[in-house]
């Protein structure tokens, strides 16, 4: 990230925090003397990054010009793999939105963790229980389309949806290294094939 638009991350959330008083540094004090790092749960995860930091302290709603830096910024994190292919098997993409497990503390470290897609979206027509935080994904590709645009922007949005929407909570898969790049193309051929259950009638 440039160094001019960490110094206007910084000067926002400092900003905001002068107004919170002590209460926020006293939650990270509390949060650093109460975690205690177990396996793969280690104790950089309190760390605040200049975009969550923007976020958190404006309520998300950062002032305009400076979220559009920002996801300029993170726009240029994403990275688009080598064979210029996005889309992989969507079979594996179904198993792994639809897997809740990963990045618990117990879990081993390098074993692939799980979407939890449905946890915020709808995928296809056959659950009986999703979350609603993000737009139902059912019809995703029939709906959009499955061209090689549509796919470098799936691709992109699951890498790192910050890029779009700054205060999203999408979370940023690729960006944390919590889904590899055959993952993510995996997840795009669940959203465009036409064959995937997310595009049946």
């Amino acid at each position: 990230m440039k160094t001019t638009t960490i110094f206007i991350a910084s000067c926002l959330a400092c900003s905001v925090a002068a107004a919170e008083g002590d209460y926020r540094a006293e939650a990270i004090a509390m949060m650093k003397r109460d975690f205690k790092p177990r396996g793969i749960a280690t104790l950089d995860r309190l760390a605040e990054d200049g975009v969550q930091a923007v976020c958190n302290r404006s309520g998300n709603h950062p002032p305009k010009d400076i979220a559009e830096r920002l996801e300029k910024d993170q726009m240029e994190t994403i990275r688009y793999p080598a064979d210029g292919k996005y889309m992989g098997d969507w079979k594996a993409g179904e198993k792994l939105a639809q897997n809740g497990r990963g990045m618990a503390w117990n879990d081993k470290a390098g074993v692939p963790g799980g979407g939890s897609c449905y946890n915020c979206h709808q995928i296809g027509p056959g659950e009986t229980s999703f979350g609603t935080i993000g737009p139902s994904l059912y019809q995703f590709g029939k709906q959009r389309g499955n061209g090689p645009d549509m796919q470098k922007y799936v691709y992109a949005r699951i890498y790192n949806g910050k890029a779009f929407s700054l205060c999203s909570a999408m979370p940023r898969f690729g960006y944390v290294h919590a889904l590899s790049e055959a993952q993510i193309k995996d997840l795009v051929a669940l959203l465009l094939d036409p064959e995937s259950p997310v595009n049946s009638k």
